[in-house]
């Protein structure tokens, strides 16, 4: 009884029997002096007895039921309203309790980590048969962690259904142990959570207005950080657009039908003419639409863009299994230009091609050996430029260079690119002024530099969350953490399959990392 039930130590255990497919435990208590609930005087004179019955942890994948004999007890003390009272077994059979602290456990265990209808066909190939009801109003039992807000938060939202409803998780920036779940990600719930917690002096967030007007509002006194990450990405999607209005510089002038010059580029470009035209004219978006017959948003679109090329995206080809002898076709070619295609066919299976005659002669037809490289596609270009220079092959570093000597726009924003780069990775040692100074230099030098109106356009964003901005570059804080703990949500999330309500996911936020770190 020592090895397999040591929480009974409490009680004498007098046999254990098999009831069915379960073990019944039969257990009196060890009739010791009890205090009275009400007074405290310690009593073991015996008004009666009573039975209750505990399910307890399951044991050689066997249900166990433990039943237990105690004693209605009389409190001795004659001025005590208390004249009789229960005998209770503490950390054995607290009132009220229907499961052993054990069971107890290892119920709350399971539907924390799995909820109620998977928890409770765990627990039922462990022996413990609940129903998913029960697995679940034993989980909004359990009480919260209790947690006090630190000095410095990370806050992030996390969608409930997208595009519809949201909420917002707050964090401990330092152990990144949750503190809060709120519903909606509005900036008067980060604002009122803040005025609840006014110790907080240090806000990590991505760049939402939302939550830098709600930090702003709740806490004056706290220092906002923004996502270097998310700043990053700012300014990928910046360079994005710059490489796709400078299309035309690095198109291939030899092989530009099949880059982009079909049929689909000439109505693109026609339907640009013809929506400038009218504007030029006065006309309003809607007289277009109906003298077009185009839509509202394709007006907006041909209307937003100053140059056609902005708008024509070429050809984009997934790999296929001509791409290994690619080089090989390129160089044969060279050699013998009318070498037909059957006969290189014959060449290439011969050294291991697996494909078709049909997939072959639509990639020399698409133009995919001519050459010895293609023009890269806009977002191709753009990851080449805010890569390390360091991290890109020799190829990859020869075909950017090659690309950026046809258009000095271009260059222009590799430039300011690797420079932010620089201040975004220099060491975080928490000099704010000097990286506020730095900051500064290169938003002044881009605003400046009349050749790159999409990284002025980013530098005019980094003005509006500027002193966030500085500090991210100063201090080694960022919401990566955050980001981390709404990924394990999506994990929750997609466990519940959507079916219970934001109370049931708070509650397993809260106390998952409890169980599971």
């Amino acid at each position: 009884m020592a090895v397999v039930f040591p929480h009974l130590d409490s009680v004498l255990v007098e046999r254990v029997e098999r009831e069915g497919d379960a073990l019944r435990v039969i257990a009196r208590s060890r009739g010791e002096p009890m205090p009275c609930p009400s007074c405290g005087t310690a009593t073991d004179k015996v008004h009666g007895y009573y039975r209750r019955r505990l399910a307890d942890s399951p044991a050689g994948g066997a249900p166990v039921i433990l039943e237990l004999v105690l004693r209605r007890l009389v409190c001795s003390n004659l001025d005590c309203a208390r004249q009789t009272f229960n005998e209770q077994v503490p950390g054995l059979a607290e009132r009220y309790a229907r499961r052993t602290p054990p069971l107890a456990t290892l119920v709350a265990a399971a539907a924390v980590a799995l909820a109620g209808r998977a928890g409770s066909a765990l627990l039922a190939a462990a022996g413990v048969l609940l129903s998913r009801t029960a697995v679940l109003s034993a989980l909004m039992a359990l009480p919260e962690p209790a947690t006090r807000a630190p000095e410095a938060i990370g806050v992030d939202d996390f969608a409930l259904k997208r595009n519809d409803r949201y909420a917002t998780i707050i964090i401990n920036a330092h152990t990144h142990e949750r503190l809060d779940v709120l519903e909606g990600r509005l900036a008067v719930t980060l604002e009122a959570w803040l005025k609840a917690h006014p110790e907080v002096k240090m806000i990590c967030r991505d760049r939402s207005t939302a939550y830098a007007a709600g930090a702003r509002d709740g806490a004056p006194q706290a220092l906002q950080v923004a996502d270097r990450w998310h700043v990053w990405k700012n300014l990928i999607e910046a360079v994005e657009k710059a490489s796709i209005a400078h299309r035309a510089c690095f198109s291939d002038p030899d092989h530009g039908a099949a880059r982009g010059e079909g049929p689909s580029a000439q109505r693109t470009r026609s339907r640009h003419a013809a929506v400038h035209a009218l504007l030029a004219q006065g006309a309003s978006h809607g007289q277009i639409m109906r003298r077009l017959h185009l839509s509202r948003n394709t007006v907006k679109k041909y209307a937003a863009a100053e140059r056609a090329e902005q708008l024509i995206h070429g050809p984009k080809y997934s790999t296929t299994l001509v791409d290994p002898f690619r080089d090989y076709l390129r160089k044969r070619r060279a050699i013998e230009p009318s070498v037909a295609t059957w006969t290189l066919l014959g060449e290439i299976k011969a050294m291991g091609y697996q494909g078709g005659s049909t997939l072959l002669y639509r990639y020399l037809g698409q133009g995919r050996a001519d050459g010895e490289h293609l023009p890269p596609t806009p977002r191709r270009l753009t990851r080449w430029i805010t890569t390390n220079p360091a991290k890109l092959t020799a190829s990859q570093q020869t075909r950017l260079e090659h690309t950026l000597k046809r258009c000095p726009e271009l260059q222009a924003v590799t430039d300011h690119v690797r420079s932010f780069a620089a201040l975004l990775t220099a060491d975080h040692d928490g000099n704010l002024d000097d990286h506020t100074a730095r900051l500064d230099a290169w938003i002044d030098k881009v605003r400046a530099d009349q050749q790159v109106p999409a990284l002025r356009s980013f530098a005019e964003g980094l003005l509006i969350d500027h002193d966030a901005v500085a500090a991210a570059l100063a201090l080694p804080y960022s919401n990566g953490p955050t980001e981390g703990v709404v990924n394990k949500i999506k994990l929750l999330k997609r466990q519940m399959y959507g079916r219970a309500g934001l109370s049931l996911l708070r509650k397993r936020i809260l106390l998952d990392q409890k169980h599971h770190g």
